[in-house]
C-alpha cells in the first residue's frame, strides 16, 4: 500500500516510495555481479537515451515526432533494465475501489491540512 504522510517542514504531501527502490537496486547490483559487461552496455545505453531524451524536450527547436522517439528509446532501454529485476513487477500498487478511495480520502485530508496551515500563516 502506498504510504502517505506530510514532508518534515509540513509544507508538502510525501508518498513514500523510496523503500520500493531497495530490492530493484539489490537485484540491479546482482545482475551486474553476475553479467558486468552485458549489464554495463544496459546501463550506457538507457544512459545515452535518457540524454537524448532529456535534450529533446529542453530544446526548442526539436520537433514533436523526435520527442516522442526519444521517448520511446528511453522506454525501451529502461523497460530491458528492468527485466533484470523481477522486483519491478511488484513496484506499481493496484488499488481495489476500497483502497482508492480511502488514498484519496487521506491524500485529500493532508493536502487540506497543509492548505489550512499555509492560509492562516498568511494572515497578518
Amino acid at each position: 500500500m502506498i504510504r502517505i504522510s506530510l514532508t518534515a517542514d509540513g509544507t508538502a504531501v510525501r508518498l513514500a516510495v523510496a523503500d520500493r527502490a531497495a530490492p530493484l537496486l539489490d537485484e540491479l547490483a546482482v545482475a551486474f555481479a553476475d553479467r558486468p559487461d552485458d549489464i554495463a552496455a544496459l546501463l550506457r545505453a538507457h544512459a545515452a537515451s535518457v540524454l537524448g531524451l532529456d535534450y529533446a524536450v529542453c530544446a526548442d527547436h526539436v520537433p514533436d515526432h523526435v520527442r516522442a522517439i526519444r521517448a520511446a528509446e528511453a522506454d525501451g532501454t529502461r523497460d530491458a533494465l528492468l527485466d533484470e529485476c523481477p522486483a519491478a513487477e511488484h513496484l506499481d500498487d493496484q488499488l481495489g475501489p476500497n483502497e482508492a478511495i480511502t488514498l484519496g480520502a487521506r491524500l485529500t485530508k493532508y493536502a487540506a491540512h497543509i492548505r489550512h496551515t499555509q492560509n492562516r500563516s498568511a494572515r497578518p
